[in-house]
């Protein structure tokens, strides 16, 4: 608090959950042209993951009546972290000397909460740029635990989210994301171990192996950021606390009995 006895910047958007680099937000460098682009590829690789550039630039033409470059859907598919069937390799490519883990989750059979936790990252279209978004999930009810939003592919913003599950959940026996640079870094491990967290990774190009939180992007996709095309982070970051409430409390998941996620999280085991 400052001598004026207002809030910092910093505290108020701690005690919002809401990260610096969300507040800050600025928009990124691309043309209105680019961007429009870039949710039609996104929305497209969500019904079509297996396109990689070659159809993906195939499939801009035909819908557009454009000549699009393949270069410029290269460039426009890496700042989006899209790649045929693995959603995201951009975002899921191991930084040097980074820890690589098993994948843990074929033989186990998860019949609790806090037994399984996931987490990835997705990008998310606004009518003026765009940002990144991180869930945490519990895989046996769906619950999301945490959330958060950035601007840029950091590691702090991951950790921000675990924090935040930790802090609200206790720690699950086993923590499952892809093999992304934020999930393999020392920081994010160190704070899974610290919980006594096994890890676990996706295979390389296997993306049925995260299978519920991709669900997850596509109910927050089609029945939230596409509907509402929010103007900038402040409105998003609005809108996206009203939809996880929404998904986590009042949405019936045909995979839960038609049972909520907080339901199922909450009944007794």
């Amino acid at each position: 608090m400052d001598s004026t006895g207002r809030l910092s910047l910093a505290r108020q958007c701690q005690l919002l959950g809401l990260p610096r680099s969300s507040f800050y937000y600025l928009p990124e460098i691309e043309t209105p042209e680019n961007l429009g682009l870039m949710r039609m590829m996104d929305a497209e690789h969500i019904e079509h993951p297996f396109l990689g550039v070659r159809g993906m630039t195939l499939w801009l033409n035909r819908a557009t009546g454009g000549d699009w470059n393949p270069k410029r859907v290269r460039r426009l598919m890496r700042k989006m972290g899209l790649e045929a069937i693995y959603p995201k390799p951009h975002t899921s490519m191991p930084g040097l000397g980074h820890t690589i883990f098993p994948y843990l989750l074929r033989a186990i059979d998860i019949r609790k909460p806090n037994q399984v936790w996931c987490s990835d990252i997705t990008y998310i279209p606004m009518e003026k740029g765009f940002m990144y978004l991180v869930a945490v999930m519990d895989w046996f009810s769906r619950r999301t635990l945490a959330w958060r939003l950035s601007n840029t592919l950091t590691t702090d913003f991951c950790i921000d989210a675990l924090d935040a599950s930790f802090a609200a959940f206790g720690a699950p026996e086993i923590f499952n994301t892809d093999q992304g640079s934020q999930f393999t870094s020392a920081d994010f491990q160190k704070r899974l171990a610290s919980q006594n967290v096994r890890i676990s990774m996706d295979g390389r190009r296997r993306a049925l192996d995260n299978v519920f939180i991709e669900r997850l992007w596509r109910s927050v996709k089609y029945e939230d950021v596409y509907l509402n095309c929010y103007a900038g982070g402040h409105a998003l970051f609005t809108g996206l606390t009203r939809y996880f409430d929404y998904y986590n409390h009042r949405r019936s998941h045909q995979g839960l009995d038609g049972h909520t996620p907080v339901e199922v999280y909450n009944a007794p085991t």
